[in-house]
């Protein structure tokens, strides 16, 4: 009798464990490739309410965007199932074939968006934030107020600015800008905006290449200007209360950060899963009030003091400026060569 209930138990074990088995099998693994900037704060407003949600595990790839998307092109678009970049590192994963047009049908929360952010280029990815590029600086030390992009070839500023590198998002804007003090196109005439950098030089005092690496900078007192996307701007202050967003007679630049899937993501419809939570009104809210990301979302509301560091409301941006990244990824690689020689990496 006891062989027959130890046989008995030992079927009924061995039934559970196979039934467990396929659940056990079932759970799936996001890999997001991102920045890592302000990692603590995704993790506990975006991640771990999604795993919660999906009932799945989530890895991450980091880097800058350039060494991102530079491995998910080696790996032909493969081993990533969402990726974030700024727009002009995706227009060029978009020309290398590396991207996923998008479902719309799959992503419920579009409709929520700013028209800008909800097909930014063409058919992929949408944006989960809408951005400036502008300058910052220190009024405690910079006591004639920047209101230019002009401005930064002021005496007054020499040795004292930082440029973002000429691979970063922000970059190839400089040269742009370079090319607007000239009065010349820096699309069609490379070396009179190069011309107006070698007239910038004496105020750079170093380029950076990392948001951490800029606000470090003026945390030392190493710089009191910068080019810098308006994400910095909390961080910044928090180490430099006197530092202030210029407010520029020409207006900031637009940037659009998107989210894609590439080509060869493993979990697709996760992938999608992802992107819709992303843009949850509730989420795009905490991230906004958290200093994490402007919102994408229409329907967030901010107070004022919330608002101040973002990119924020209708008015504000349809002001911005638009870049026709096509046209800047046709010329970087020249652009990036002169940068080198001028200006180092």
């Amino acid at each position: 009798m006891k062989k027959i209930l130890v046989n008995a138990i030992a079927l009924a074990l061995s039934a559970t464990a196979l039934m467990a088995a396929p659940a056990f099998a079932q759970t799936k693994t996001l890999t997001i490739s991102w920045w890592g900037f302000n990692g603590e704060k995704l993790d506990a407003l975006l991640i771990q309410p999604f795993k919660a949600q999906c009932g799945c595990e989530v890895v991450f790839e980091t880097g800058n965007a350039g060494e991102r998307l530079n491995k998910l092109q080696i790996r032909n678009g493969e081993g990533v199932d969402v990726i974030y970049l700024s727009d002009s590192f995706s227009q060029t994963g978009i020309e290398a074939g590396l991207f996923q047009k998008i479902d719309p049908a799959k992503i419920p929360n579009l409709a929520g968006l700013y028209d800008l952010a909800k097909d930014p280029q063409g058919g992929y990815g949408p944006a989960y934030t809408l951005g400036r590029v502008g300058i910052v600086y220190d009024s405690a030390k910079v006591t004639t107020p920047i209101t230019s992009w002009n401005d930064l070839w002021r005496a007054d500023l020499a040795s004292s600015i930082s440029l973002p590198g000429i691979t970063t998002t922000a970059g190839p804007m400089t040269v742009i800008k370079a090319g607007d003090h000239a009065g010349v196109d820096a699309y069609a005439d490379a070396d009179g905006a190069f011309k107006a950098l070698e007239e910038l030089k004496p105020n750079v005092v170093k380029n950076y290449n990392t948001g951490s690496e800029m606000i470090n900078l003026f945390s030392t007192g190493e710089i009191t200007t910068a080019i810098a996307q308006d994400f910095t701007l909390a961080q910044i202050q928090a180490a430099v209360p006197t530092a202030k967003w210029a407010d520029l007679s020409e207006g900031a630049i637009a940037t659009v950060n998107t989210v894609n899937i590439p080509v060869g993501a493993p979990e697709p419809e996760l992938a999608y899963q992802f992107i819709n939570f992303l843009l949850t009104p509730a989420i795009q809210q905490k991230l906004a009030e958290e200093g994490v990301d402007a919102p994408a979302v229409k329907s967030v509301t901010l107070t004022p003091e919330q608002a101040a560091i973002w990119t924020y409301g209708a008015d504000m941006i349809e002001g911005l400026q638009r870049v026709d990244y096509v046209k800047m990824n046709a010329a970087k690689a020249g652009w990036i060569e002169k940068w080198n020689e001028l200006l180092g990496g």
